[in-house]
């Protein structure tokens, strides 16, 4: 057995069990563990059957099938191979479909060329924008032009604190370059954090209208930079999170509600919508019934 055939024929589910790990939360794509390195009272590992891995949001760290008997047991590649022939193939098989699909959050190795950034002026990026009635928010963003394995694309460019760009368009959301946090600093002692860019857009859009101060911000980008957050908050007299209202925002909250006193959850604001963003079309859509029909 090697470790592509461990990974791609063992449930993980039966190598967690084999441990006496259970979840403390699950349901039928995803469940939620304890750390298996740390005692904690809020669960950090959520773990994907669908993808047939392990995260661990306190950590960053990943796991598959390999590693994580490697974690748990504190052993060798060959050693977890050894432990894992006990079990028998299951019928797991990764969806082939989401797999030949753009991961989400997918870090590109260096197999690019960027070509050009820009401004943003290209009409289908600009009513994408419109259709998440972010137009007006398009002074942060950049169009970026780039090859990927031989083809050309172009999209939202959006600059992480590594360089790298999160990019978005109808089709496509990923990362170009190194996965990282983006970061806006105005020397302000409060700090708000957002998952995505479209989350923090909508909140500048927004921010007026609620009365709310101008501050520092932080976009993770991914809930997976949950870990780099955590060096940032010590510098902060008050923290306002504006996760989306799903089972990994809520793991991301609890996870940094319980380092310190001064974070607030604030999603109370959007309480009956997915994310930021959807609050803010929703109201957009509101606002304009209302300004055409005078109710």
């Amino acid at each position: 057995m090697n470790c592509k055939t461990a990974n791609e024929n063992i449930n993980i589910r039966e190598i967690l069990d084999s441990f006496s790990l259970l979840p403390s939360k699950e349901n039928l794509k995803s469940a939620f563990y304890f750390a298996f390195d740390r005692k904690e009272r809020t669960p950090s590992v959520i773990v994907n059957f669908g993808k047939n891995t392990a995260f661990d949001f306190g950590t960053g760290k990943q796991y598959d099938n390999v590693s994580l008997v490697q974690e748990i047991k504190k052993c060798s590649v060959s050693e977890a191979l050894e432990y894992l022939k006990q079990f028998k193939f299951s019928s797991f098989e990764k969806n082939q479909n989401k797999k030949n699909e753009q991961n989400f959050d997918k870090e590109l190795k260096p197999n690019y060329e960027i070509l050009e950034i820009k401004n943003v002026e290209h009409f289908s990026l600009l009513n994408y924008l419109k259709s998440r009635n972010l137009e007006n928010q398009k002074s942060e963003l950049k169009e970026i032009h780039y090859e990927l394995s031989g083809r050309k694309y172009f999209g939202l460019a959006f600059q992480n604190d590594s360089g790298g760009y999160e990019i978005r368009n109808p089709l496509i959301k990923m990362c170009l370059g190194k996965k990282d946090i983006s970061t806006v600093k105005n020397e302000s002692k409060t700090l708000k954090i957002f998952e995505g860019f479209t989350d923090y857009l909508s909140f500048k859009k927004l921010e007026k209208s609620l009365e709310k101060e101008p501050s520092d911000y932080m976009i993770l980008n991914s809930v997976s930079m949950l870990f780099k957050a955590k060096n940032e908050l010590e510098n902060y007299q008050k923290i306002e999170l504006y996760f989306d209202n799903d089972e990994a925002g809520n793991l991301a909250t609890e996870q940094l509600m319980n380092l310190h006193e001064n974070i607030s959850d604030e999603r109370i604001l959007f309480k009956n919508h997915r994310d930021l963003n959807e609050f803010l079309m929703n109201n957009e859509i509101k606002e304009h019934r209302r300004a055409k029909f005078g109710r």
